[in-house]
């Protein structure tokens, strides 16, 4: 059976080197006779993977010394918690941007913790844009602010870091981590699920600046603390171990990419492709603002919501699966991530073209 193009919002498509590098290890990992899943993660085997893993993302993202590294458990959703436990440090409150369904649980989960200042909201716009920077309220004497950098529901991202000036900047990243350079040294941390650029679910990457670490609130748990976690490399429990792998593989390949800045031009290329196409068609819309429209998240409708069902099934049959737009939304949503090759993205405007002769 041949490969689909697959535009899930995750878990999403991966590199198809990365996967048969895991294919041709899974029975034995470079002559260790045993697959990675077996391994114990005290082993020297799986001791290497992680760290050359971390060796990797620094280089990549080129990481400053006063952060750490952290592959946890639990997704960007555990974080929810984790951030406001270990940066509110004796304060109460703390500022969130709400661009969408992301946000929105953030923001719910940070309740159960502090205050919560949201100090912007593009609820009033259906989250189809982002407040302007100069809008925002924020409480001077907040913990931190936090910002949902990519919304995949409703495709809306920020093309660039918001200046908060010296309060720690906490942001989720899950769904366009690696797809463009980002200067880390403007963060307090920064976490993501794997689950969209990164590997498969079941890790969860953390950045974390030291200085942040160290006061969590009395009721967090053990492995929320980011301290005890940088302590024992991530292995206070048993971590992740398959996932972290294929994260590391996957570090690997962006690098032979070019790193990240060459994958950031493929990126800006296969979103072109395809908003260029819905712009210039009168039978499918784009309902989000110009200005911060996602390059890896790119939700559209059709004229007719009638011929939803249609558009999918035959879709489908084209080989072009995960199209169909989340419940809260509707319409379609093709979701292009670093994996998904230019030729998918190619193969889905074909594919909308023609749809558009036959049905428009």
């Amino acid at each position: 059976m041949s490969r689909v193009y697959n535009f899930s919002a995750g878990p999403a498509v991966l590199p198809e080197e990365v996967l048969k590098q895991a294919a041709e290890e899974m029975l034995d990992w470079h002559g260790c006779g045993m697959s990675v899943m077996e391994m114990s993660h005290r082993g020297k085997e799986f001791i290497g993977i992680a760290a050359q893993a971390e060796a990797d993302l620094r280089e990549l993202l080129k990481i400053p010394d006063n952060y750490r590294v952290l592959f946890l458990q639990g997704g960007a959703t555990g974080q929810f918690a984790a951030v406001p436990m270990n940066l509110l440090r004796g304060k109460e409150s703390a500022d969130y941007i709400n661009t969408g369904s992301w946000s929105k649980k953030a923001i719910s989960e940070a309740k159960k913790y502090c205050r919560v200042n949201v100090a912007a909201s593009s609820e009033d716009t259906n989250f189809t844009t982002i407040p302007p920077r100069e809008s925002w309220k924020l409480d001077p004497g907040a913990a931190y602010v936090h910002y949902t950098s990519n919304e995949t529901i409703g495709g809306v991202e920020f093309q660039e870091t918001p200046d908060v000036g010296d309060v720690p900047l906490a942001c989720d990243m899950s769904s366009n981590f690696l797809s463009r350079p980002v200067d880390v040294s403007r963060y307090g941390v920064i976490y993501a699920g794997a689950q969209k650029n990164i590997g498969p679910a079941g890790v969860t990457v953390v950045i974390v600046r030291d200085d942040l670490m160290g006061s969590p609130l009395p009721c967090t748990p053990t492995l929320f603390d980011y301290k005890i976690q940088a302590e024992n490399d991530s292995m206070y429990n048993t971590p992740p171990c398959f996932a972290i792998y294929i994260a590391g593989l996957v570090f690997q390949h962006v690098k032979k990419l070019g790193g990240v800045e060459a994958v950031e031009q493929r990126n800006i290329e296969k979103a072109k492709l395809l908003y260029d196409l819905i712009d210039s068609s009168e039978f499918y819309r784009s309902p989000v603002d110009r200005a911060c429209r996602s390059r890896m998240n790119v939700p559209f409708t059709l004229a007719n919501p009638d011929l939803d069902e249609t558009f999918l099934k035959e879709a489908k049959e084209h080989g072009l699966v995960q199209l169909k737009g989340h419940r809260s939304v509707g319409g379609m949503r093709a979701s292009i991530y670093n994996a998904m090759p230019i030729e998918g993205v190619r193969a889905l405007c074909d594919f909308m073209r023609d749809f558009e002769r036959r049905y428009g």
